[in-house]
């Protein structure tokens, strides 16, 4: 009896593991359904005005920073990207019909861009910022890929592959990844909110893809959080050697003292009184947010303002206090910056206006992280460039005239001078970025998309 009632078990277990790993296989090889799959668009409907509105989307969605490397073609690939598992290189998205997508169909396009799936049902690693693209309207994707497929030059290079060893190169978890991390609903109105505020979260959340960068991951790498109703949403995050602020309305990390009209100059200019536009974000401005209209530009403001801050996560609101004569003098790092920074920072820390940022108060000097500090100081600044005029003053790099011990010093004294209270920086940290990164080129990076 009881090896009748074992042999039913395991045969019961044995066919219940088939099912469901039938249904697991179903599920990870499938391609998902392409809500323009029905409706595909025809060469006369890609007019020029349709395209001119792609461009704009593409714009908007900053296409062409991950998609293009300094001195080659716009959108044909190559830039190397390092993830936890190993360097990936972007793809060549331009309409050449072997190296690139104009092959693709509307369907097609639209589950590539919005479910990270390519025609030949390979999963996309989320560094392409589909699980934001997913919020995409579908005039949108018809509009980014009429210009694609029409406004963009087709460019005949080879795709490089990823170097992300086996088996961890396998794709078919990113499926199971997905279905845990990803809502791939477009973006829906909130009722209770007026159509700036829409749109703004529209463009945060869709095409902006500012979670990206901005919002804090798990230990699967997901973002914690892919809109505003959870607070980690735009919190700040760690990535790539640069801490991405806070676009919360944290006082000392974040957009708490910014009015909605600095926001808007800083997206335009590159500028305002509290920051200039560097690290990634320096790209972001230099071909996307510059581009977009001030109605664009307002309601992405408006949407940012409109997110609470933590008081609990930064800390009692920084308020400015005059060095002493002592600590300005005798201070460790007090020196290095009175001879390397103060010329152009001030003596005060309180900077040149909007050409030359303050230290005092600012999120660099405010954060438990430091990196973003140590990067800038080793590396220097790339050139920012606002209606094609480049900017005559950037930080430069360094790295050659100060040791990893005077970068730390000078980092621990500005983030403890003027009310700062950053923690201090250790010359193991400097040494760490020193190895792993390079200065910052003084040639700006724009790519014209045509």
């Amino acid at each position: 009896m009881n090896n009748r009632r074992f042999a039913r078990t395991a045969g019961w277990l044995t066919a219940s593991c088939l099912v469901v790993a039938g249904l697991l296989a179903w599920y990870v090889t499938r391609e998902p359904a392409s809500a323009l799959a029905s409706h595909p668009i025809t060469a006369a409907e890609i007019d020029p005005a349709l395209v001119a509105r792609g461009e704009y989307v593409a714009r908007l969605s900053d296409c062409v920073a991950c998609h293009s490397v300094p001195g080659g073609a716009p959108f044909a690939g190559g830039l190397e990207m390092a993830t936890p598992l190993g360097a990936i290189h972007a793809t060549n998205i331009t309409p050449d019909t072997e190296s690139g997508i104009g092959h693709y169909s509307l369907a097609d396009f639209d589950r590539a861009l919005r479910h990270g799936v390519a025609p030949d049902a390979r999963r996309l690693y989320p560094a392409m910022p589909y699980p934001s693209y997913a919020k995409l309207s579908d005039d949108d994707v018809r509009a980014l890929y009429a210009f694609f497929m029409k406004g963009v030059a087709p460019v005949r290079q080879a795709n490089i592959p990823s170097a992300i060893p086996w088996p961890l190169n396998l794709r078919w978890p990113i499926a199971l990844w997905n279905a845990v991390f990803v809502d791939a609903e477009p973006y829906a109105v909130k009722p209770t909110q007026d159509d700036l505020w829409n749109r703004g979260a529209y463009l945060v959340q869709g095409p902006g893809h500012c979670g990206s960068c901005h919002t804090p991951r798990g230990l699967a790498f997901n973002e914690k959080a892919l809109d505003e109703s959870a607070a980690p949403f735009l919190a700040g995050a760690l990535l790539d050697g640069w801490y991405a602020p806070s676009l919360r309305a944290d006082h000392n990390t974040g957009l708490g003292r910014w009015s909605e009209a600095q926001i808007v100059q800083f997206l335009k200019t590159g500028r305002n009184e509290h920051a200039v536009v560097y690290g990634s974000m320096t790209e972001a401005f230099n071909n996307s947010t510059q581009f977009m209209t001030d109605q664009d530009l307002m309601a992405i403001a408006r949407y940012l303002k409109s997110l609470p801050g933590d008081r609990q996560r930064d800390g009692a609101p920084w308020q400015y206090q005059a060095l002493s004569t002592a600590t300005a003098l005798d201070a460790p790092g007090a020196h290095t910056y009175m001879t390397h920074c103060a010329s152009c920072h001030g003596p005060d820390g309180k900077g040149q206006g909007e050409w030359i940022p303050p230290l005092a108060g600012a999120t660099s000097a405010l954060a438990r992280e430091s990196a973003s500090a140590i990067n800038i100081t080793l590396n220097g600044s790339q050139r920012v460039v606002a209606a094609g005029v480049p900017d005559a003053y950037r930080m430069p790099a360094l790295r050659e005239q100060l040791s990893d011990q005077q970068i730390a010093e000078v980092l621990t004294f500005v983030r403890g001078a003027w009310g700062n209270h950053g923690s201090a920086v250790q010359a193991q940290a400097v040494s760490q970025l020193r190895q792993h990164t390079d200065p910052a080129s003084s040639s700006p990076i724009i790519l014209h998309m045509r």
